[in-house]
């Protein structure tokens, strides 16, 4: 009689979790036919590309996007839609740049764009001689005596042996992001920086910069140029060391000015007051529309609301959409809504971010403990029919990261990389770029995920110590 009882316990058990499995894959399909019969989420990107536009932060594509944003998500019929408040940064480009190479046959005309952050040049631009260096640490070794009264050009291209696109991204950004702070310290006039592109093209790629604390009177001018452009300089340089260059920017800096995220809501049915996120960045730079950084985020993390209420699955945690400002040349809005999730004391248990573009969806970057990454990765099966396997720990996202801490799980979506940055802060950043079934297939995987997440819910943190064990 025992072994029959533990039979029937075993036996009630397995048929249990087999309905469940049966009832999360049926679950699962509904998203996806929703998503790709009935989608909304390239209709949105449609409007948001091309109606609207380039939306930097502080400019009047930005206010108009939040405006636009807020508007749909309350024809969703959320629980609840509204603005939060925040400052943001505000820079123009102003006219198109002017640069060209002064060799020994004449002027040779290469593509360039402003830095975002950048000063200006003077009004009739600047000429000068041209230092190439691979990086940042090369400053040192050629030092003042080297570098005073010329253009640093930095020309260390992203790794192309690495398949993971992003990480050869971050194996060379600092020279955009820092390399007009450092090279002013050795007294440079300016500086240029190899596109962040493993494409051989004639599109500079723009980007944040930053002077850090260097005094106004230090900072010098900073440009992107092209892949192509890089490639000549570099041969011209090898022919003739005394290669000059012209660079004409008409940039500028403002004072900062108020703008918003955008969120909306469902509200919980069982844990109203456990938050669950998802989110992408609602600013684009100015050289494209932004429909892969971050359009494509920004409509499929709508599109993850709209699907649950048009599959009428109800929540148990509350789920919001958050449309951040201010990614791209700042992080205010991730910033913010940390800030005030904190002093309002709410408490979030998981975020999904989508900002790596809107190409075809091979699964997610986790940020959590190694309790619910186990559980994450029981789920990889139900995703396998959809050709999505990639469940690794690794980063989230920037938006999201403020919020890392006390249990939070942090999740990023993962497109297929190896074109992403042909696109990446340039002016081919546009709606033509993005293909719908891509994109309506990443809303879907979103959502399958928020629904995996709100259903087994977030398993608490460990306690690490003595103090958590008595309380």
């Amino acid at each position: 009689m025992k072994k029959l009882a533990l039979f029937l316990v075993v036996f009630c058990g397995l048929t249990q979790v087999q309905a469940q499995t049966t009832k999360d894959s049926l679950q699962l399909r509904n998203f996806y036919d929703l998503s790709l019969l009935n989608g909304q989420s390239y209709q949105w990107l449609d409007a948001l590309s091309n109606d609207i536009g380039a939306r930097l932060s502080g400019s009047a594509g930005a206010e108009k996007a939040v405006q636009w944003a807020k508007a749909e998500l309350e024809a969703i019929g959320l629980d609840k839609v509204w603005l939060q408040p925040v400052m943001v940064p505000k820079w123009e480009r102003g006219a198109p740049e002017k640069a060209w190479i002064d060799g020994p046959d004449g002027n040779i005309d290469v593509p360039v764009c402003a830095l975002g952050g950048s000063i200006a040049t003077a009004a009739d631009g600047i000429t000068a001689p041209v230092i190439e260096v691979q990086g940042l640490d090369d400053l040192a070794k050629y030092g003042e005596d080297q570098i005073k009264g010329k253009i640093v050009f930095y020309n260390r291209p992203m790794q192309a042996d690495l398949i993971q696109t992003f990480s050869a991204y971050g194996g060379c950004v600092d020279q955009r992001y820092s390399g007009a702070r450092e090279a002013a310290k050795y007294g440079a006039v300016g500086v240029i920086v190899r596109s962040m592109n493993l494409r051989m093209d004639d599109l500079p790629h723009t980007g944040a910069m930053s002077y850090g604390d260097l005094p106004n009177e230090q900072r010098i001018p900073a440009a992107a140029i092209s892949t192509n452009g890089a490639a000549l300089l570099s041969k011209m340089l090898k022919k003739d060391k005394d290669t000059r260059f012209y660079l004409k920017m008409n940039c500028q800096n403002y004072e900062d000015v108020p703008s918003f995220n955008v969120i909306g809501e469902i509200t919980g049915s069982e844990k109203p007051d456990e938050i669950m996120v998802v989110g992408g960045h609602l600013d684009s730079w100015d050289l494209g529309d932004g429909s892969h950084d971050d359009g494509a985020g920004v409509v499929q993390s709508m599109e993850v609301l709209r699907l649950m209420k048009a599959a009428n699955y109800k929540p148990k945690h509350s789920i919001r959409v958050v449309l951040f400002m201010n990614e791209e040349n700042g992080l205010r809005g991730g910033n913010k809504y940390a800030e005030v999730a904190t002093e309002k004391g709410e408490r979030h248990v998981f975020a999904l971010e989508s900002d790596a573009g809107g190409f075809t969806p091979r699964g997610f970057s986790f940020d959590a403990d190694a309790a619910n990454f186990e559980q994450i990765q029981s789920w990889i099966p139900l995703f396998k029919p959809y050709l999505i396997h990639y469940f690794e720990l690794g980063g989230s996202g920037a938006d999201i990261g403020p919020l890392k801490g006390n249990g939070t799980v942090l999740a990023g979506l993962r497109p297929d990389s190896q074109r992403y940055f042909d696109h990446h802060h340039a002016s081919n950043d546009t709606f033509d770029a993005v293909n719908k079934r891509e994109l309506e297939l990443g809303a879907a995987t979103m959502t399958s995920l928020v629904y995996l997440m709100d259903t087994y819910g977030v398993k608490p943190a460990p306690i690490t110590n003595e103090a958590e064990l008595k309380d």
